[in-house]
């Protein structure tokens, strides 16, 4: 990719039969107060059309790069290989951000340039409405730095998305960038890793969205992948650190105790569950998560179909009340 200069920022968003959202996300990064971007859309595989919606974009910052499906991290890593800004963004196809994202951005890495990761806080996006994500941290809170791990383990909700964050190219190269043999969590597993060496910066206000309404045949969300390329299956190289960081640790241990849940109950997941499940300090986690995975497991599952039952129901008449 040639360029006359090198842009502020570089926009990575990977496409994978994404067509019926693309055109959205695209509009709303071509819509940014802050002009000195590119955008590098990587298609990786699709077979819908959505890439001929990124080409009949009119504005030459948009670039599309395509390759043989490959995941997305794959997707990412090689945007981020053909991009050539100073800082990167990510944001997903079906996604989108407010006019000021890259402005507030700039404003952030501005007053905080020691930092090596920066996030907003964003909206979630669920049966058509939106809500700002509860992330743990006070109402009052600003912009700051943050302790990834403590912020994270109190609500559970991503004070760092992949859709809302920001970091130099040398952070995220010196980090190793998405890892391709995850197919859940890899960018938790990114984030986890950047925060044991860097400082992390929140501004806390809601400047991206997160649509959860997208088809959940795409999103990874919500499906069991094998445990070899789940992210709580290869925290290996991380146990040096739950040794010794209580927050690290007992973030972690959450994210098992309710991560794992849906492997608990699949009978050919089950014993691969457990032995990550043998990991957690139980004297610390929520009694209501102790006493569950105490209960049978046959009534479990029994909960868990009544449970998606009410979801279901609830998303059809918040359709039907629109």
């Amino acid at each position: 990719m040639n360029h006359n200069s090198m842009p502020r920022f570089s926009i990575i968003m990977p496409l994978y039969n994404k067509a019926p959202y693309v055109r959205k996300a695209l509009e709303s990064v071509v819509a940014q107060t802050f002009p000195d971007w590119e955008l590098v859309a990587v298609d990786d595989g699709s077979t819908d059309g959505g890439a001929d919606i990124v080409r009949a974009i009119p504005d030459s910052r948009v670039s599309l790069l395509q390759q043989p499906n490959s995941g997305v991290s794959t997707a990412r890593n090689n945007g981020v290989d053909t991009a050539s800004g100073e800082y990167l963004c990510f944001l997903d196809a079906d996604d989108w951000w407010a006019p000021t994202f890259l402005e507030e951005m700039n404003g952030l890495i501005a007053r905080h340039p020691d930092a090596g990761l920066y996030a907003t806080s964003y909206h979630l996006v669920k049966h058509g409405r939106s809500r700002p994500a509860p992330i743990g941290v006070d109402a009052d809170f600003a912009e700051g730095a943050i302790n990834y791990c403590a912020v994270y383990a109190k609500t559970l909700c991503m004070p760092v998305w992949t859709g809302a964050v920001c970091m130099r190219r040398a952070t995220f190269t010196g980090t190793g960038g998405f890892s391709p043999s995850l197919a859940m969590g890899e960018d938790f597993d990114l984030w986890l890793h950047m925060a044991q060496r860097y400082e992390v910066v929140l501004l806390n206000r809601q400047l991206a969205y997160y649509n959860q309404d997208a088809d959940s045949r795409f999103r990874a969300t919500g499906r069991l992948c094998n445990p070899d390329r789940h992210v709580l299956w290869h925290l290996g190289d991380m146990e040096p650190i739950e040794r010794t960081d209580p927050d690290y640790k007992f973030l972690v241990d959450q994210m098992r105790t309710y991560g794992l849940f849906p492997y608990y109950l699949a009978r050919r997941y089950r014993e691969s569950a457990r032995r990550e499940l043998a990991k957690v300090d139980w004297a610390g986690m929520p009694r209501h998560w102790q006493r569950r995975y105490r209960t049978p497991v046959a009534l479990l599952k029994v909960r868990e179909v009544l449970l998606r039952c009410a979801s279901q129901l609830k998303g059809l008449l918040c359709r039907i009340s629109k």
